[in-house]
């Protein structure tokens, strides 16, 4: 059934399209952002293997899942393991205490953006030290940020952030904290101007760059998806989650 299912969609065509977007957005983006070329992450949560293989052959190699059995289950596909031997898996989901294990156990591994409390950044420091690849090899995470205050949403308030971001860089030898993510709020309209969503997330940026005395690019932004991953960039989002402009691109008719 998923094969069917998967035969209506070009993935490789869609993964251009993407691309090709970004690039066109990067030279329309304000000089006065200081932002690297985004990394641009496939999110490819309910998706089957083979189209994170059709993606991978294409030249894609960051993954991101939000759901840990569904991450535990695909990073251990054997024709993943087989095909994508570069591959390289984000948790992009809420992360529980309890399924840390699972998640750090994911060959492949390579980054967790969704870290939100001292507790979670301490759990994860002292389950990594334990099963890290090399001495040498913190853990890459970001901290997520509610910056739309959605009950439904995780994440630290905005006004939390820079200390948290002071604990981890301190205290926790076996994370290497990268940057900040947000999800944001749903369907804004952008004819009402700039999302407040990606507002909030680059003061936030701002303040912890300040704060620390680091340049900004330094400081990774993970914020924009399929619907507005082009308005993030333009704000200075330096990576960008993509999930169904890339796994859902039509193949046009004949």
């Amino acid at each position: 059934m998923l094969k069917r299912t998967m035969a209506e969609f070009d993935v490789k065509a869609g993964l251009q399209h993407v691309l090709k977007r970004i690039d066109e957005v990067l030279l329309q983006r304000p000089k006065e952002v200081q932002a690297a070329k985004p990394l641009l992450v496939a999110v490819s949560k309910t998706k089957p293997a083979e189209a994170v293989i059709e993606a991978y052959e294409a030249g894609q190699r960051d993954f991101g899942e939000n759901y840990v059995q569904e991450l535990e289950e695909k990073s251990r596909h054997p024709d993943i393991l087989a095909k994508c031997p570069e591959i390289r898996w984000h948790f992009i989901g809420h992360m529980q205490s309890n399924k840390i294990n699972k998640v750090l156990s994911v060959p492949n591994l390579s980054m967790i953006q969704t870290v939100d409390s001292e507790k979670l950044a301490t759990k994860l420091d002292a389950a990594w030290s334990k099963v890290q690849p090399a001495p040498e090899q913190p853990l890459q995470v970001l901290i997520q940020i509610n910056t739309s205050a959605e009950d439904v949403k995780s994440g630290i308030t905005a006004k939390d952030a820079t200390a948290l971001y002071q604990f981890i860089k301190s205290n926790l030898k076996h994370l290497n904290l990268r940057g900040i993510m947000t999800i944001g709020a749903f369907g804004f309209d952008y004819s009402n101007g700039p999302n407040p969503d990606f507002v909030s997330l680059m003061q936030v940026h701002r303040s912890i760059c300040e704060a620390h005395s680091l340049a900004p690019d330094s400081v990774l932004v993970s914020m924009g998806m399929s619907n507005d991953f082009d308005k993030a960039i333009e704000m200075g989002s330096t990576v960008v989650r993509v999930g169904t402009s890339i796994f859902g691109h039509r193949v046009a008719k004949a």
